[in-house]
């Protein structure tokens, strides 16, 4: 008689038919490890197991500060015909080709690093690296970028271009704000370790990141030039310091071999001591909510919703000050 299929791989079977039916979508978060627990009444180790073999499909993966979300669908790779090999025609060596003709451009430097720093992070990023992602030596690249630290600002200035800002663009000051700070805590998601990398103490010359801060600010009115600059500086620096959790986040992923819910999961027996001790009555309040009732996107959310309050209160006493509307 044939076994039944374990508990994990049945919940395996039927996430992967949500995500093959559409009722999960590419990024949308699948069930928590806690949530399996309680839809199926299995152990956290079989919930772990189930995010983990869905990982290893390529079903899913770990956002971090979001959690685990359906993959976007890989395309096919296609056949491609194979070239053919040139005999041995007695070519001179100079005309055979050389390692500068193996597509590379400066364009193309920036973004394989940006490949590699997406996926591992920014220590992960050397120049050999790069180059072994065009099969070159470090060498060939330097005809391009002169060395790491111009391919990182180059990076970073080219992930700033990647930003479409709304068009229409909102009106009102806040609004504007708000909206400048929202594109730059998606960019941090789609690149984790730039908010690492970006200081405002030793600012890097990115004029498209600069382009972002003035539009941000545009509508700010009745401020000298020096209180608009610590307003854009400090709702920066906020987005900026939240965002550092998203690399912090995948660097651990990579050191430990656990995703978020999977070292959430490991750590349940030590954190729910903590939380009934009685001890720690603010944290303890807490207990019984779901997992991701505080998460790097509700501090993010709550944090730029109190910060702005705070501009707020400022615009306003400036206006009534000068007798102005903002």
């Amino acid at each position: 008689m044939e076994q039944s299929a374990p508990p994990y791989r049945r919940i395996v079977d039927e996430i992967r038919r949500r995500i093959g039916t559409g009722e999960l979508t590419p990024g949308d978060r699948v069930p928590s490890t806690r949530r399996i627990t309680q839809e199926w009444g299995v152990a956290m180790a079989t919930a772990t197991k189930v995010l983990t073999t869905l990982r290893q499909e390529g079903l899913v993966r770990a956002v971090p500060g979001v959690g685990t979300v359906v993959a976007e669908p890989q395309p096919q790779p296609q056949s491609q015909p194979q070239p053919q090999r040139a005999a041995h025609s007695g070519l001179p060596r100079e005309r055979r080709p050389r390692e500068t003709d193996s597509g590379l451009s400066r364009e193309s430097v920036v973004r394989a690093g940006l490949k590699i720093a997406d996926a591992e992070g920014l220590r992960a990023l050397s120049m050999r690296r790069v180059a072994a992602e065009f099969g070159v030596s470090s060498m060939a690249l330097y005809r391009h970028v002169a060395n790491k630290d111009e391919l990182v600002v180059l990076m970073a200035d080219a992930a700033f271009r990647d930003i479409e800002l709304p068009d229409p663009a909102p009106d009102g000051w806040r609004a504007r704000m708000e909206a400048g700070a929202r594109l730059q805590w998606e960019l941090y998601q789609r690149h984790p370790w730039l908010a690492h990398y970006l200081s405002i103490t030793r600012p890097q010359p990115m004029p498209r990141a600069m382009a972002l801060i003035e539009w941000t600010m545009a509508r700010v009115t009745g401020l000298d030039p020096v209180a608009l600059i610590h307003m854009a500086v400090t709702l920066l620096n906020y987005v900026r310091a939240t965002a550092a959790g998203f690399e912090d986040d995948l660097e651990a992923e990579q050191e430990t071999g656990m995703d978020q819910n999977q070292w959430m999961a490991s750590m349940e027996p030590v954190f729910e001591g903590i939380l009934t001790s009685g001890s720690y009555p603010m944290y303890g309040g807490i207990a019984g909510h779901d997992e991701d009732v505080v998460t790097l996107t509700s501090l993010f959310e709550f944090g730029l919703a109190r910060l702005l309050d705070g501009m707020a209160a400022l615009v306003e006493r400036r206006a009534a000050d000068s007798g102005g509307v903002s």
